[in-house]
């Protein structure tokens, strides 16, 4: 039986990343996703600036802005009251786009298979088990055997919980997502609207749909779905993609044979919208690791080293997440910040960029 170098778990944008990089690297790669893609997910379906330094990596920088999209040029922080404050997002090359995960993903794993990774789709993982190498059995029966495998497979990990390793939701919320009719004059423009129930998220995708995503307890989803049926006149029969838990507490990203990226590793609060820009970090970071420990380097150093690089990635920017977090929890502080910064737009002026900043690679 062949063994793999690495096989990963998840062909979304920590999977795939890893994969394309692992194939450049000449590594003997096998990516088990259990959707068919394309495929839509719960995501608010933006790029930020920082994920163009991954895509040009990969050489795809051409080819996602080849896809439908839209390019975004601000963000309008709604309060409860109705009060408003607006914040210009980079221009250029180096800006925010907004892009359905249907195309994005699928350009991301083809780009993976076209490497030399070899992919599985419609393929669920059932077993793992560490041996001399990871042995993976999945629903049909089969059988593969990798030096490495890679948990890439989201916040509910399927190799997480195989091994133990998932720990409980920090706090129940539930998250609704769905593409709607683009409403006339939107614009080019994020909205990230407080209610009391909970928030929305709104950006268009393309010239016709508008990404709407919607966050709350699961006593108050059901009023938020409501609101967006008035707000947006919406059929009630229109379908939702729905995810819950939003956040958990991390899973420790370096053990001695496995590693776990993107959201299988850590979940952060959707509201920045920073998830992809992780995925496809951690996704690039983890392959290295990979690659000095299949040459034959020091693997606990190449392990430190992965672990110390993954939390570098979120220092600076974690401490945004988790007062958007404190803020989406109880959507009146949230208000009341943005009430503030319409007195003083340099607060949320200086969050976003904090956000939106574009990050080295290497």
């Amino acid at each position: 039986m062949e063994i793999f170098d690495v096989a990963i778990v998840g062909g979304g944008p920590a999977g795939s990343s890893c994969a394309a990089f692992c194939a450049l690297a000449g590594l003997r790669t096998l990516v088990l996703e259990r959707e068919r893609f394309p495929r839509e997910k719960v995501c608010g379906d933006c790029l930020n600036p920082s994920c163009w330094p991954v895509l040009e990596c990969l050489g795809l920088t051409k080819r996602v802005w080849d896809l439908q999209h839209s390019k975004l040029t601000s963000v309008e922080f709604v309060a409860i009251d109705g009060h408003k404050v607006i914040v210009p997002l980079p221009s250029g090359d180096d800006c925010e786009l907004s892009i359905k995960r249907s195309l994005f993903d699928e350009l991301l794993l083809r780009r993976a298979r076209e490497l030399g990774a070899q992919v599985r789709g419609e393929t669920t993982v059932t077993a793992v088990a560490h041996e001399e190498a990871w042995k993976i059995v999945t629903a049909s029966g089969e059988t593969f055997r990798a030096r490495i495998l890679i948990g890439a497979d989201g916040r509910n990990s399927t190799v997480a919980r195989l091994r133990n390793l998932l720990p409980r939701p920090a706090r129940k919320r539930v998250a609704l997502q769905a593409h709607i009719p683009l409403p006339l004059n939107f614009g080019a423009r994020i909205v990230l609207q407080f209610l009391q129930e909970g928030y929305s998220g709104q950006a268009p995708v393309n010239e016709t749909e508008l990404n709407l995503c919607l966050v709350g307890r699961p006593s108050t989803i059901s009023r938020l779905r409501q609101w967006a049926q008035r707000q947006f006149e919406i059929p009630t029969d229109q379908p939702w993609r729905t995810i819950t838990p939003l956040t958990r507490a991390s899973v420790p990203c370096a053990h001695e044979n496995l590693l776990f990226i993107g959201d299988a590793a850590r979940v952060v609060e959707p509201f920045t919208g920073e998830g992809i820009y992780y995925a496809l970090r951690s996704g690039e970071l983890a392959s290295g690791a990979i690659a000095k420990i299949i040459s034959g380097k020091d693997r606990q150093l190449a392990l430190r080293e992965f672990a110390r690089a993954s939390a570098e990635m979120y220092w600076g920017r974690l401490w945004i997440n988790r007062l958007a977090r404190a803020a989406v929890l109880s959507p009146r502080i949230g208000s009341l910040f943005v009430r503030a910064a319409r007195i003083n737009p340099s607060i949320l002026k200086l969050l976003t960029m904090k956000i939106v900043r574009s990050s080295p690679v290497g």
